[in-house]
């Protein structure tokens, strides 16, 4: 059973090295990341023109942690809309806040857009 799930935001602080990737690395083990978020993850990749040799490093910390993106959570991203659209989150921050919801266990990210939410989810920031 997952005990986190995983922003794009954080992967991406794992895979850089960026300040908070030790707090990611430490709960990795027991994370999920939503489809849409690993998606995200992978459109970065490619804007920062990683090699492919990299992708599939990282696809290999991720493969087994994706959980697909469902009915259930494109209505629960939908009903997140509300409660977060002042903070500007977008899709893929809610969509891994409705896979957080649907598990009952934080998401961890590195946004500070996220501290104070009014989510119902708990949230762990990176840094």
């Amino acid at each position: 059973m997952a005990d986190r799930v995983l922003d794009t935001s954080a992967f991406l602080a794992l895979v850089r090295g960026e300040r908070g990737w030790d707090n990611v690395a430490a709960v990795l083990p027991g994370s999920v990341i939503c489809s849409v978020n690993a998606a995200e993850a992978y459109t970065r990749l490619s804007d920062w023109a990683y090699p492919r040799d990299q992708h599939d490093k990282c696809h290999l910390l991720l493969k087994d942690r994706i959980v697909p993106f469902d009915t259930d959570l494109a209505l629960r991203t939908g009903a997140l809309r509300g409660p977060t659209k002042a903070k500007g989150l977008s899709l893929g921050d809610r969509a891994c806040l409705a896979l957080a919801q649907r598990l009952g266990i934080p998401a961890v990210t590195a946004d500070q857009n996220w501290k104070n939410l009014d989510s119902g989810v708990a949230i762990d920031l990176i840094r």
